[in-house]
């Protein structure tokens, strides 16, 4: 299990993620694309990094919209490896955006 981030240490590393919140013991962030194909197509990569990394979000999509919250369950909140995949996320959506 990884250990879960204090509050500190969320904010320390969410200064590095424009856009990024902590919500709720989760990292929240909402994407605006152009349309559903580029909100799909985002979703799908970011599918195959999240499986390779076997840390799966919590997501939603309306058409051009992708509502993203990332936690590690298992640890009970936000860990080193939610911010990873944020950040990995990151990368996509801005060559989608």
């Amino acid at each position: 299990m990884l250990p879960k981030l204090t509050p500190a240490e969320i904010e320390q590393q969410l200064s590095g993620l424009p856009g990024w919140t902590a919500v709720n013991g989760k990292l929240h962030r909402e994407y605006t694309f152009a349309d559903f194909v580029n909100a799909f197509g985002f979703m799908a990569q970011a599918a195959l990094l999240a499986q390779a990394m076997n840390h799966h979000p919590e997501w939603f999509n309306v058409w051009s919209r992708v509502v993203v919250d990332l936690s590690t369950h298992d640890s009970g909140g936000i860990t080193g490896l939610d911010f990873e995949l944020a950040r990995r996320m990151e990368a996509v959506a801005g060559k989608l955006q």
